[in-house]
């Protein structure tokens, strides 16, 4: 049994959700987002409230039944408020500016980075070091943050690179004589 997806999924305050077969569709204050559950799943509606269940004791449905309610609690946190990913820059010379909707980072190359922003995705810079990556679906949130911190992740002799804020470096000891 899964725990989590024993959970009925409560449909806040100021969201709208609906179920049409296997697609469950929500609208917020923040936008609309929709997911289609696999088939191994069934949805259903219930007193203000979506629950998900197996369609039967498979190894396969149940394994999608616990992440099918996440997708589904997902999407109304998303409508409803929206996720965000905050990236630090470490690092002598390295800095990030908004050039319009693109994000322009120095990270120590010979040339500039240029990011393009994709559909649906805000990216702030309120400090130089500082990436603020936002957005109603946190899939495409966690994307982007990624996909930032590629071009330079953090190195473990000093530190230098850009992070996720809450991420810890575990730093090596240099060379010694």
């Amino acid at each position: 049994m899964s725990r989590i997806g024993k959970k009925p999924v409560a449909v806040p305050e100021g969201v709208t959700a609906t179920v049409e077969g296997q697609t469950v569709k929500a609208k917020g204050p923040k936008g609309e987002l929709a997911f289609v559950v696999n088939d191994e799943v069934l949805v259903k509606m219930e007193d203000g409230s979506i629950k998900v269940d197996p369609r039967d004791q498979s190894k396969e449905a149940r394994s999608k039944w616990g992440m099918s309610r996440t997708m589904i609690l997902n999407i109304l946190d998303g409508v409803k408020t929206g996720f965000e990913k905050k990236l630090e820059i470490n690092g002598v010379g390295y800095r990030a500016a908004m050039q319009g909707k693109n994000l322009q980072l120095s990270l120590g190359f010979s040339h500039e980075v240029v990011y393009q922003t994709p559909e649906g995705i805000q990216i702030q810079v309120p400090k130089p070091t500082e990436i603020v990556v936002s957005g109603i679906d946190k899939q495409r949130v966690g994307q982007v943050a990624a996909e930032i911190r590629e071009y330079r992740p953090p190195e473990p002799y000093k530190g230098k690179g850009v992070k996720y804020a809450a991420e810890k470096i575990v730093r090596k000891e240099g060379k010694k004589k």
